[in-house]
Parts: C-alpha cells; structure tokens; sequence
C-alpha cells in the first residue's frame, strides 16, 4: 500500500464518522489547525495531504497507520504461518521492545513460532483497562537474566513467558495470587509484580535480594497504558 493510498483510506474513515455524525470537517479542520477549504478539498479528492498534515489529522482523530491498513496485507507481508487446521495456535516469539509497542508482529521481528493449544489460549480470560482490541493478544517473550534472577524462583534466566496483552488491568486473575506482569520500562520490558500508589507504578521483584523500582504515570497516561500483559505461562527449560 503506498501513500496515495493511505490517503484514500483516511478518506473513507473521515468521511464514515462525518455520515454517522460524529464530526464534521469545520470540526476536523480547527482540530488539526487547517482552513476548512483545505479538509474540504482533501475530503473531496481535490487534493492531498502533506506527511506532516497526514499526521496531524491522524493524531487528532486518534488514529494510526494501522488502522488505515488493510488487515489482510498486514498478515500476507508479515508472511507468518497462518494459524493450523488442528487443536494448536502459533504464538510468536518476539523481544521485550517489540511485545511492549508493536500492536501487530510483523514477519521481521519474529524470532521464532510455538504452538500452543487452542483450547487452553481461549480459557484464559482477559481484562482491559486501557483498549487494546487491535493488538495481537498473545506474544512470547524470554526472560533475561536480570528478570529471571530478580523473580527466582518463579522464573530462571531464559524463562519463556507467555504475555497474555488483552491483560492491562490490576486486577487479580485469581483470589489472593498476585499477578505477574510483563511492564514497559528503559524502552523494552520488565517482568514483576505491579502495585499502583497514586501516580506511580511499584514494581516489586520475588527475590528480595533485588531493588523496588517505581515508574511515574505521566500526566494524560493511565497505568494500563504502562502493562504490556500479564504472564500466564511459564516454560523452563531443564
């Protein structure tokens, strides 16, 4: 898909919301701090936009490129092996950066494809305190070194954690068992327990050997925005 055609696609969105009355193009146009001639000639095929208007609109609108992109494309150049006729699903292993961003695992970021069963992937229930519909729910990550020493014996070093990301919330998946969370952090992940004390999250390691570490909520961000899932399955290798 080129940028033409992105183009086209934010078209089709805009003009969806304007039909269904949630917004129309004077609104968008003091929003995203253009003349309302100019929406309106980007509305009506006259003209584009530039990448820096693109994203304005985008960010206004609450958008992102991914939701302009066709989901089918996305699977097809992502070539991943598309899920088996039996009773198992592929769950991709990614690293820590790449579960804590990317709403959708491209082909490049995969570093290797592990079954699990269907069965098991659907009883497990999710819980959302911030949306995260469009992202892929289940990724595998590995847990390093300092992780799997910090969280011992819960964990060892190279620990497989299944991240279950459709579970952002605090909230305890089983009565009186603390959660254990994979946690955006340093621009990857962390995996520990999660406390939230009012503007800050606490994340608290098994082995007290390790520090406490606390992470602020900016200001416009909730703490799901910080939960990158919670961890609902653990493979050792011995």
């Amino acid at each position: 898909m080129n940028f033409r055609m992105l183009q086209e696609r934010l078209r089709e969105t805009l003009w969806a919301r304007i039909e269904a009355e949630e917004l129309t193009g004077l609104e968008l146009a003091n929003k995203a701090g253009f003349q309302q001639a100019h929406i309106s000639n980007f509305l009506n095929r006259k003209r584009g936009l530039s990448v820096e208007g693109m994203d304005r609109v985008l960010t206004v609108e609450k958008l992102s490129v991914l939701d302009l992109l066709d989901r089918a494309e996305i699977n097809r150049r992502a070539s991943i092996p598309p899920p088996s006729q039996d009773e198992f699903d592929n769950v991709l292993l990614v690293d820590g950066a790449v579960a804590a961003k990317d709403a959708v695992v491209i082909r490049q970021k995969v570093r290797d494809v592990l079954k699990f069963k269907r069965s098991f992937l659907r009883r497990l229930r999710p819980e959302m305190a911030t949306a995260r519909d469009e992202w892929q729910r289940f990724v595998l990550i590995k847990a390093d070194a300092q992780d799997g020493l910090s969280m011992y014996p819960r964990l060892l070093p190279g620990s497989m954690l299944l991240i279950d990301r459709h579970y952002n919330s605090l909230k305890p998946y089983r009565r009186n068992e603390q959660n254990m969370y994979a946690v955006r952090k340093d621009g990857g992940c962390t995996v520990k327990y999660v406390e939230r004390a009012g503007q800050n999250l606490v994340l608290r390691p098994q082995n007290t050997a390790y520090p406490v570490s606390v992470i602020e909520i900016e200001e416009g961000k909730k703490y799901g925005d910080y939960i990158v899932g919670r961890v609902c399955y653990v493979g050792m290798e011995t």
